[in-house]
């Protein structure tokens, strides 16, 4: 048993293409059932972390723009306006819940107020981010159709 986990923890991660001077990262390529909640996997050492976070922030203002990066840095939030409800508006923060915002006098389209979207295999939070804001923004119905209404935020799974 031993041998076969020290050999699992040695081997290239699925999903990697191999070049002259460095491995490339197909995350999407490989299977996640055994990574806990919020770990990229146990192949994944703290500088690793450190350097995908380093390069989500650079990925996510780069998506953004400078303009709403600056914005989300001040505020700590983007908002999004519904191009199918009139009324409502989605409140993004990094690492955290869809939250749904309504104006006075608007019925809520969900019974909770928060979204819950996770991405299909581990990411760092603000590029996470960034991927959602274009998603709300573009393809609203998308969300509409995989989000889990929920009754409470917290922080998002499989980001880190």
């Amino acid at each position: 048993m031993f041998k076969r986990v020290q050999h699992w923890l040695s081997r290239e991660p699925e999903g990697a293409v191999s070049s002259d001077s460095a491995t490339l990262e197909l995350p999407w390529a490989r299977q996640w059932y055994h990574v806990p909640r919020r770990s990229a996997g146990p192949d994944f050492r703290r500088d690793d972390y450190r350097t995908a976070r380093a390069n989500a922030r650079e990925v996510a203002r780069a998506t953004l723009g400078d303009a709403l990066w600056e914005q989300l840095q001040r505020q700590k939030y983007l908002e999004v306006p519904s191009r199918l409800y009139h009324g409502v508006t989605y409140r993004l923060r990094v690492g955290l819940r869809i939250e749904v915002r309504c104006a006075p006098g608007v019925t809520p389209p969900w019974r909770f107020n928060y979204l819950c979207i996770n991405p299909s295999y581990p990411l760092p939070e603000e590029e996470f981010f960034a991927q959602l804001y274009l998603y709300v923004r573009d393809m609203e119905e998308e969300v509409i159709r995989v989000a889990a209404p929920q009754p409470w935020d917290q922080p998002l799974g499989r980001t880190f």
